[in-house]
């Protein structure tokens, strides 16, 4: 039997997941979880903070000093709920919103070049078992919480 933890461990190592900083678009250093923030931002409506945070299954304290530097960096902006202002909805800024439109161009063209390596009955395979494993780990009483020790 094939070693999945090694399998699994290889592909990350090759899709740059252990790397410090993922990305660095117009000087800008991005780590992995403040790419993971600003894509999610992006791709959901006026999220609030806790929703980010429980999309991207990191605990609050967390999630919230990664926000601020990705403030500090005037990539996000946090206002205050108009309905209940205990809560911070995520937005980016005009810079935020360049910067995650670069990540994703550099993501896509990076995929792109991965699956041209493949015929397309390859691709579709891949693709289509990406789909299942998803599907599986969604199911798994150990998906989406971090590990304990």
């Amino acid at each position: 039997m094939e070693n999945l933890r090694s399998l699994f461990q290889v592909m990350t190592r090759r899709f740059g997941l252990l790397n410090k900083n993922c990305c660095n678009v117009g000087g800008c250093d991005i780590s992995l979880i403040q790419s993971h923030i600003l894509y999610e931002i992006d791709n959901q409506h006026n999220p609030s903070m806790q929703q980010i945070a429980d999309t991207l299954g990191t605990d609050i304290t967390t999630f919230s000093r990664q926000v601020q530097s990705l403030v500090k960096m005037n990539l996000v902006k946090k206002t205050p709920d108009p309905a209940d202002k205990r809560i911070s909805i995520l937005s980016l800024t005009a810079e935020g919103k360049y910067i995650a439109g670069s990540i994703d161009q550099q993501m896509n063209s990076f995929l792109h070049e991965v699956f041209s390596q493949m015929n397309e009955f390859e691709k579709e395979t891949v693709i289509r078992s990406i789909h299942l494993l998803n599907n599986a780990m969604a199911k798994s009483s150990a998906c989406c919480k971090p590990i304990q020790g």
